[in-house]
């Protein structure tokens, strides 16, 4: 059966996309318009009942949650790396770097862009900047992890949780303070950037920023 990925440019279902590239998975594109609402569709929302992306079909399966699918596509090619062997001590700071992107950075970003849906629009402005100082915090959390154990998060060796950070530094790009104010940081996104797969990407998606 064929792999379908539900996505949009730009949001959390780029990790997923590069991901797929990066491991020569064939698939099928669908970008939905969230101009236009096609993420709240019922068609849509019978997959994905959150109306959110990304979702992935395989083989039948309904797959989402970016860190989640991440980490599954990264099990089902083991031949490519992306993750240390089960069981390792490696492999659990893969799972603790992967939680934190997903239960720390993720929710500070939401705080960002819709801080009025979050706490109302009387107590919007206080909440943005609780989200940006917590965001800078990471990214000083991750300047530092990265100065000592780098050149990525694992040490030596690329990991699906570097895909998974390098799309959440991207995110900060019109931030008054962007991720890429870190040398070490810009150093670490720039090496990423690199990658034929994600040149892809943004070729895919028609991404033209923060090349």
């Amino acid at each position: 059966m064929p792999t379908t990925l539900y996505g949009s440019p730009s949001t959390a279902s780029l990790v997923v996309h590069w991901l797929l590239i990066e491991l020569g998975v064939e698939h099928e594109l669908v970008l939905l318009d969230f101009e236009t609402r096609q993420h709240k569709s019922d068609a849509y929302l019978a997959l994905n009942p959150a109306g959110v992306v990304p979702t992935l079909v395989m083989d039948g399966h309904v797959l989402t949650e970016a860190a989640a699918i991440a980490l599954h596509l990264a099990d089902l090619h083991p031949q490519a790396g992306l993750l240390p062997a089960p069981g390792t001590a490696e492999r659990g700071e893969a799972y603790r770097w992967m939680f934190w992107c997903a239960n720390t950075v993720q929710p500070a970003y939401r705080a960002w862009f819709y801080a009025h849906e979050m706490a109302g629009p009387d107590s919007a402005g206080a909440t943005r900047e609780m989200a940006r100082e917590r965001l800078q915090a990471a990214w000083q959390r991750l300047s530092d992890h990265l100065q000592a154990g780098g050149p990525y998060m694992l040490g030596a060796q690329l990991s699906v949780v570097d895909l998974m950070l390098v799309m959440l530094l991207r995110w900060s790009r019109n931030m008054p303070v962007p991720s890429d104010t870190w040398p070490v940081l810009k150093a670490y996104a720039d090496r990423l950037k690199a990658r034929p797969a994600f040149i892809e990407v943004y070729r895919r998606e028609g991404i033209t920023d923060w090349r």
